[in-house]
Formats: structure tokens, C-alpha cells, sequence
């Protein structure tokens, strides 16, 4: 498969997991729908209003379904399959997506509404080899405390990222900028998690957060989100 894309800035979007925690309600948590479009569809579309030309979707849990919708895409997504999606965290998915990395490129959740304001920062301050979008908004009711991945900075520095941290001082919001530096922290471990890449980085000093401000986000990642998002969503 190719991976030359038109000139612009290129996205990941990992839609390879099962999405186990909505699976009673919505057995494939990619394409549930938010005002008549599905998450990934969403994602794209906010993306997209950033700057985003390209998209490379990795796909996994009952890819052809998710890989069907992406000629709606608002810009041109090629489907990456993951192979070991179902074993592996979610970092082997960002090197499924490897070859079509370059610096400056989008990686986002495929579960996660993101609004384009939020893009659009990120993009405007973005200064490192992987600038992570970040919530200060520590309580947020719209976040899951108990499942959100937390962040410790020093400053723009992230310290510490991953969900069990007990000090903290932001959110995750699922949005970033990398570039191959990413790939090759990713690579340097076994069976990675993004999180991990994270840590990686940020022990080089390669790695800072980027406030979203007020920008809404919502990882919908179970039926309560769901609702919510369907309730609250005005994107």
C-alpha cells in the first residue's frame, strides 16, 4: 500500500480496539453516532478543519465495518490494519501506521470528539517533537477521573503520563502532534502502549503539553459518554 500523501500535515487515527467498555451498546465503538455521524467521522472532520490532508486509520476489531465508511471521509483516509490488535496496546497500532509518520503529524483516538478549536491550538503551539493537547480543568464532570490518562508537567515539560498517576495536573484529551521520534521510542520496547512512547520522550526532554483552554473534548469511551455526547455534543 502507498504512503505518499498530498502536501499538508497527515493524521493517525487508532480505531483498532475492541472498545470492550461500550460493547453492549455499541459493538463497534468507532462507528457509533454522534448527531447522525459516527465518532471516526467526527474525528476526521475536526482534523480536517486543523489542516489535516491525509489520514492513515488503523484498523483491527471488525475492521471491514470501520474501513467501509472511510470514503466519507471529508479528506482522503487510507485504512492500516493492525494484526495484533487484539493482544498488543495501543502503541503497536501507532507503528502499524509507521511508514506514513512524518513530523507534524495528527495522532488522535477514533472515540475521542475533539472540537477543531482544540486542533487548531495545538497546531499553533506546537514547539517539540511530540506536543501532547492537555486539560488543566482538573474535575471536569464531562471526564472519566477513574479512566482518564493523567499528565504531570513542569511548565509546557511533560513529567509523567499514564493512568494510575496519583500526582497530576492534567488530562490526556487523546490528541497529538509526533513525528518519527515517537516511532523509534515505540520501537525501542516490547509490546508498547502509547504512554509508554510518552514516557520515553519525555525522560529526553522531548515531549510537552499543550494547554487546550476551554476547547471541549470527550473521550467516548463507555455508554455514559455516549449519552453525554449525544446529549451535549454541538459540534
Amino acid at each position: 500500500m502507498s504512503h505518499d500523501h498530498p502536501a499538508g500535515r497527515h493524521a493517525v487515527v487508532l480505531a483498532a480496539g475492541a472498545g470492550s467498555r461500550m460493547s453492549d451498546v455499541e459493538p463497534v465503538k468507532p462507528l457509533a453516532e454522534v448527531q447522525g455521524q459516527p465518532l471516526l467521522l467526527h474525528v476526521l472532520a475536526s482534523l480536517a478543519a486543523a489542516g489535516a490532508t491525509g489520514a492513515s486509520v488503523v484498523t483491527g476489531h471488525r475492521a471491514a465495518e470501520i474501513e467501509a465508511v472511510l470514503p466519507r471521509s471529508p479528506i482522503p483516509a487510507e485504512a492500516v490494519r493492525n494484526p495484533d490488535w487484539a493482544s498488543a496496546p495501543n502503541g503497536v497500532s501507532v507503528l502499524a501506521a509507521a511508514d506514513s509518520i512524518r513530523p507534524g503529524s495528527f495522532l488522535c483516538m477514533s472515540d475521542h470528539l475533539i472540537d477543531p478549536l482544540l486542533a487548531t491550538r495545538l497546531v499553533a503551539e506546537a514547539r517539540a517533537p511530540l506536543s501532547l493537547a492537555v486539560d488543566r480543568r482538573l474535575g471536569h464532570p464531562w471526564v472519566d477521573e477513574a479512566d482518564v490518562t493523567r499528565v504531570r508537567t513542569a511548565g509546557r515539560a511533560i513529567r509523567a503520563i499514564g493512568k494510575r498517576l496519583c500526582v497530576y495536573d492534567a488530562y490526556d484529551t487523546g490528541l497529538f502532534l509526533i513525528g518519527p521520534e515517537l516511532v523509534e521510542a515505540l520501537r525501542q520496547q516490547k509490546s508498547p502502549s502509547l504512554s509508554d512512547g510518552v514516557a520515553v520522550l519525555a525522560r529526553l526532554g522531548l515531549a510537552e503539553a499543550i494547554d487546550i483552554g476551554d476547547a471541549p473534548w470527550l473521550d467516548v469511551d463507555d455508554a455514559r459518554a455516549l449519552e453525554l455526547a449525544r446529549r451535549k455534543w454541538r459540534i
